[in-house]
């Protein structure tokens, strides 16, 4: 359960991206606009519109960008939602195993570094899914490592999912997710004196945004369009790291055989297996079991009984 510390810090992370997601000055000149108008009718007073004027302004000022520091305390509040829908899987040999192969990739993604660093972990889940936050956390469920046949093919797991933390498409997600809740919020507020109360009622207005967001991620998913970027993403990592990135594709294949469109879970946040092989196989990559006899004891050793 998220500490209440989490949860303010989420709140006031979310507030503030809202405003750079619409755009810091754009948003300055409505809630100004908005405040002459309400001023000029007698609505509210000369000095509460100057207050209103004065909190947006301060507001886009703080929060100009999300930084790394920001992402990662987004990244661990949605990463928390996760798991308390998923227990981690207690295996302390495969866990190490995933972070071994976790960092190995990371390193030779276009982002091989994040504020609090990459960090794996297996959930006791029967469902195919995965989970990548932002910052760098990703959680793979039990039933989704079940999939893999090598190691190649779990590197192309993981691949995937350092992927989308590469291209931050969790923070592409909020950013869609939170800017009609920013304006809105603005154009009502425009018209009280936001201070103490009144702007600690305006803030709690987005603290379950986060939580709305992972719940969007969770069971709707990234569009084609990001999913088939976080697969690109991943036959570069592959090869530079020295992995076959035709296991991608096998991968896929694998899959493909336990698809079910009814499923929740990655059947319902991800493109069906045939269609991304389709876009694999235009950037040239083909199927391949090929893997080191070295790379595929390793992955035997740690998985072995999972």
């Amino acid at each position: 359960m998220k500490s209440a510390f989490c949860k303010k810090l989420g709140s006031a992370l979310v507030v503030g991206s809202l405003v750079l997601a619409a755009g810091c000055e754009t948003v300055n000149q409505i809630t100004a606009a908005a405040a002459d108008v309400a001023a000029a009718t007698g609505a509210i007073t000369p000095e509460q519109a100057e207050s209103t004027k004065r909190v947006s302004t301060a507001v886009t000022k703080t929060f100009q960008d999300i930084t790394p520091e920001q992402e990662y305390y987004i990244g661990r509040t949605v990463a928390a939602t996760v798991l308390t829908q998923h227990k981690p899987l207690s295996a302390e040999k495969l866990n190490a195993y995933l972070n071994q192969v976790g960092q190995s990739l990371a390193q030779f993604s276009e982002r091989p570094e994040t504020f609090g660093g990459y960090h794996f972990l297996a959930l006791d889940s029967a469902e195919i899914n995965a989970f990548a936050a932002p910052g760098g956390l990703i959680l793979v469920t039990r039933g989704l490592l079940d999939c893999c046949q090598t190691e190649d093919e779990l590197a192309a797991v993981l691949a995937h999912e350092i992927g989308h933390v590469e291209k931050q498409h969790g923070l592409r997600a909020i950013r869609t997710g939170r800017l009609n809740s920013a304006l809105t919020i603005l154009a009502v507020e425009a018209g009280k004196n936001l201070a103490g109360e009144q702007l600690a009622e305006v803030t709690k207005a987005f603290d379950e945004s986060i939580n709305d967001i992972t719940t969007t991620l969770m069971n709707s998913g990234y569009s084609r369009k990001l999913e088939y970027e976080a697969d690109a993403a991943a036959v570069g990592i592959l090869r530079r790291a020295g992995y076959q990135p035709g296991a991608l594709v096998a991968m896929l294949e694998n899959m493909a055989k336990n698809w079910d469109s009814s499923r929740h879970d990655f059947a319902a946040t991800h493109p069906a297996p045939a269609d991304r092989i389709a876009q694999l196989q235009k950037l040239g990559v083909a199927s391949t079991k090929a893997t080191a006899p070295a790379r595929q004891q390793r992955f035997l050793t740690a998985t072995q009984g999972q």
